[in-house]
């Protein structure tokens, strides 16, 4: 599939486009400059014709933003990997010397390049649009990103200058999707680089550097699914801008639409509250959990300090503790590949399906032994067993007075699960239903 990247400098209206291509809003769009950093990916469709899309962050030099160098890159980046390039200006600045720049580099790129004057959401603006012939890229598409007008003869010229391609099915459908999540600053964007082997994302001491949930196919070591990306997770009352909360809302979706996530702890300052709220609302969603201690590097140890640590863990996220606790530094490569095999390991048991026979076999004679309670003179009779449908382990046992199994036998029940079938890192669901 083609790939197409909108470039140029700060608060042009890139992202702004790029929502409207890709028919929702899944870059952050807002007045600030400076808000998208890393490259964003997403699909877009005209007249019949498929082509991915790359946002990237705004262009500039000698700015006073620490991640000027690092944007400048993944920009550079997206016009290497890019089959064409949107390079988008401002009607009413005018030509600065970013734009320049950017058509500098343009230029000297042996690929299409389509100029597009964005903000031009009046007919006196069109006026203003024609100074930009001067940067020497050929034709220039005047639209308003905003309302839309002007961009269906943009994407014509897109979709003509595109080069001819062989039709093929999506190769990412049905890969298996991991989040990884966590507080600012635990290392999540370092990770994502450690595991892919190139600086994918921006990695600054910065926290809140990552705004947008970033989604890479990941495909090393046998091993292969989504990953993705996501901002840091602060309390309700610790996000103050509009655009931190906005980052947060494409975290909680990204949990919303992963199959496993990876939970990032930072080991200096152990599971918080916060840490606690990011762990539970992965067990509401009942999704696949890896827990990933991070900068253990920077940990004073003694002999007993792992196993006092990971048993001080085990304990604050009872009773869903049957979940694999890995101890990394990223920084120092140590244990990466332990946790992409913990993740893909939880996947499978997350994706496995008990015959009906065998979850019989296994639990009705534990059941006999250890029924459930009486309640008021009432015996209660578990008859059979089954998994049910659905994305995560859920099990449906059959009896014939379900209202007086209680909460403690169905952790019961959940325990006798685990100790018979690989359950782990999987929040398992238990039904009572009427036989």
């Amino acid at each position: 599939m083609s790939l197409v990247a909108i470039v140029g400098r700060p608060n042009v209206g890139k992202s702004t486009l790029f929502n409207r291509l890709v028919g929702m809003r899944q870059a952050i769009v807002d007045d600030t400059a400076g808000v998208t950093r890393d490259r964003h990916y997403g699909r877009s469709d005209w007249c019949g014709r498929e082509f991915s899309v790359v946002d990237t962050g705004g262009y500039t030099t000698n700015s006073d933003d620490v991640f000027e160098s690092a944007i400048r890159s993944q920009v550079q980046i997206a016009i290497d990997e890019a089959d064409l390039i949107i390079f988008m200006v401002e009607a009413g600045t005018g030509i600065t010397d970013y734009d320049s720049e950017i058509a500098d580099v343009l230029r000297r790129t042996r690929k299409p390049v389509v100029l597009c004057v964005n903000k031009v959401d009046s007919g006196d603006k069109v006026f203003d649009s024609y100074q930009f012939y001067s940067l020497g890229l050929g034709e220039i598409y005047s639209i308003s990103a905003a309302n839309g007008s002007g961009t269906g003869e943009l994407l014509d010229a897109v979709v003509a200058a595109l080069p001819e391609e062989k039709e093929e099915a999506d190769p990412y459908a049905g890969l298996p999707r991991i989040a990884i999540v966590g507080k600012p600053n635990v290392g999540k964007s370092s990770l994502t680089n450690a595991l892919l082997g190139e600086e994918r994302n921006i990695v600054t001491p910065v926290a809140g550097t990552t705004r947008d949930s970033i989604e890479t196919h990941y495909n090393k070591f046998g091993h292969e699914f989504m990953l993705v990306d996501t901002a840091g997770i602060r309390r309700k009352t610790k996000v103050h801008e509009d655009l931190e909360f906005y980052s947060v809302m494409r975290s909680i979706r990204a949990i919303e639409h992963a199959d496993i996530c990876i939970l990032m702890i930072d080991a200096t300052t152990g599971m918080e509250a916060q840490d606690m709220n990011i762990f539970n609302l992965i067990l509401k969603n009942r999704k696949g959990c890896v827990l990933v201690v991070n900068k253990w590097d920077l940990f004073i140890k003694d002999n007993n300090t792992l196993r006092d640590y990971e048993a001080g863990l085990r304990s604050r996220i009872a009773p869903f503790d049957d979940v694999p606790i890995i101890f990394t530094s990223v920084v120092k490569m140590q244990r990466i590949q332990n946790v992409l095999d913990a993740a893909a390991q939880v996947y499978a048991n997350y994706s496995t399906k008990i015959p009906t026979a065998r979850l019989n076999e296994a639990l009705l004679p534990i059941i006999e032994e250890t029924p459930p309670p009486a309640w008021k003179g009432k015996y209660v009779k578990i008859k059979y067993v089954t998994q049910l449908p659905t994305r995560f382990p859920a099990f449906a046992f059959f009896c014939n007075l379900p209202q007086y199994v209680k909460d403690p036998y169905k952790r019961f029940l959940e325990n006798k699960l685990r100790d018979n079938f690989n359950l782990t890192g999987c929040p398992v669901q238990i039904y009572i239903r009427q036989k």
